[in-house]
């Protein structure tokens, strides 16, 4: 038998963990919705290039039919749902971690996107959407004439 060093601060940091979860969820719900366990946002990375400004969203689990990528405005917002596996009941297991149900996530654009020529595409778990940069007239220098 081996022996474990005990360690009561592994469980308090856990329990901190858990009550940090629950005030993230009751501080970013929606008015009037209620506090459901599950409700989540998927994690992303935004970054930008020459050509684009690209967001990737960690979506493992959700059906690509399941996610819709919609602007309106000046916005962009992901939304979809992660369903639990319903062949396995509630009562057998042992620990839930992962998130399930609805999420919605909303990105404010710059002017400078291309909102005709969006496009998204789901791998491995990881949506990519491409936001193209609109060509940008460079300034053009007029000579005076002096006369």
């Amino acid at each position: 038998m081996a022996i474990v060093r005990y360690n009561p601060l592994r469980e308090l940091r856990g329990m901190q963990e858990q009550m940090n979860r629950l005030l993230d969820l009751a501080w970013n719900r929606e008015p009037g919705e209620e506090l459901r366990e599950g409700l989540w946002q998927p994690l992303v990375d935004i970054f930008e290039n020459d050509e684009a400004v690209v967001i990737r969203a960690e979506l493992p689990g959700v059906e690509q039919g399941a996610i819709e990528v919609k602007i309106e405005g000046s916005t962009l917002t992901i939304r979809g749902e992660r369903k639990q596996d319903s062949a396995v009941r509630q009562e057998n297991y042992h620990r839930i971690e992962r998130y399930y149900g609805p999420f919605q996530r909303s990105f404010l654009l710059p002017q400078t996107i291309d909102q005709d020529k969006v496009q998204a595409a789901c791998d491995k778990g990881v949506l990519t959407i491409t936001l193209p940069k609109k060509l940008v007239t460079k300034p053009k220098q007029i000579t005076v004439q002096v006369k």
